[in-house]
């Protein structure tokens, strides 16, 4: 952003060379969380995962319902943008659901049993036990 006046010098400038640190995140006290969007339905659910400590960007959130009683059983969720995973199961779910999160640059997993109960809402907001680091 331009200082008032100085908007045709920033423009006259050409490509400013960028650099960035990638840091840590850090939610004192907060336990992930996930939000479940208000589209969400018996055959289909849409969260947003919040308060992730550590590199924040997650590569995979797989779903296990409450019938799966196996490791093979888990469901790969969808990136659908930024913080939201997606699962259009085609049938209806059975909850409560975990979650499994694996950590992009760590590759860190973790796994959240039972955080969305039997008669989840959508709107509602569920908040684990556990965060990374």
């Amino acid at each position: 952003m331009a200082k008032p006046g100085q908007q045709n010098k920033l423009r006259d400038a050409g490509v400013l060379p960028i650099q960035y640190t990638r840091v840590a995140c850090n939610y004192p006290g907060k336990t992930i969380a996930f939000r479940v969007d208000l589209g969400s339905n018996p055959n289909y659910i849409s969260v947003v995962v919040e308060f992730e400590d550590g590199d924040g960007d997650l590569a995979h959130v797989d779903l296990k319902e409450a019938s799966s009683k196996t490791n093979k059983q888990w469901r790969a969720m969808q990136r659908s943008w930024g913080a939201v995973w997606k699962l259009d199961a085609g049938s209806q779910l059975k909850p409560p659901f975990s979650i499994r999160l694996t950590s992009e640059y760590s590759g860190q997993t973790l796994v959240v049993r039972n955080v969305i109960p039997n008669g989840w809402r959508p709107g509602a907001t569920y908040r684990s036990l556990v965060n990374y680091l």
